[in-house]
């Protein structure tokens, strides 16, 4: 397993339309292991395959609730259906650290997917889950929680998020990792 590289935003792969997933040999199985490794090296709690620069339709998360793992795969996922309740969380992204947004989505979903052996899966997710799961399936349609605002809402985030690696902080004290 290995530690990926992520792209920090706005790059180009991030606004791609990633590309369903046929093969379920071992190349996707090593991505998932990795997307993994890279997740809990940076005490995250979910990354579309877009975030480390492939656009293929694959996202893993692991809320770790209580100090728990409980990693979910999801390869080729699709909502199916969504509440017309709606519910706001701040919601924040590796791909564009130091910035955070309160973002209103539906407060419950239900999608289909494959999991790591291709097998069809459904899962219906509430509250925080259901916002992740969101969160990471914007970045498989070339979107991001950014785009949930007004244009000049997001782009001094942006600008502010960009400042602040120039500054060599991504202005969270508990960072540790260095920026480009």
């Amino acid at each position: 397993m290995a530690v990926l590289q992520l792209i920090l935003g706005p790059d180009p792969i991030l606004r791609q339309k990633a590309v369903a997933i046929a093969d379920f040999g071992d190349q996707t199985k090593q991505l998932v292991a990795d997307m993994f490794e890279t997740l809990y090296e940076h005490k995250a709690i979910g990354i579309g395959a877009n975030m480390i620069g492939e656009a293929q339709q694959v996202f893993v998360l692991d809320l770790q609730e209580n100090d728990t793992k409980s990693p979910l795969t999801c390869i080729n996922p699709e909502i199916i259906w969504e509440s017309t309740e709606r519910e706001k969380h701040k919601e924040a992204s590796l791909c564009f650290p130091g910035i955070s947004a309160e973002i209103t989505r539906p407060k419950a979903v239900k999608i289909k997917y494959q999991d790591l052996d291709g097998k069809h899966q459904e899962l219906d997710a509430t509250g925080w889950l259901a916002t992740v799961i969101q969160h990471e399936m914007d970045y498989l349609s070339g979107k991001n929680y950014l785009d949930h605002l007004s244009k000049m809402k997001r782009d001094r985030l942006i600008k502010k998020m960009q400042k602040q690696l120039k500054s060599n902080s991504c202005g969270d004290p508990s960072c540790e990792h260095e920026h480009h």
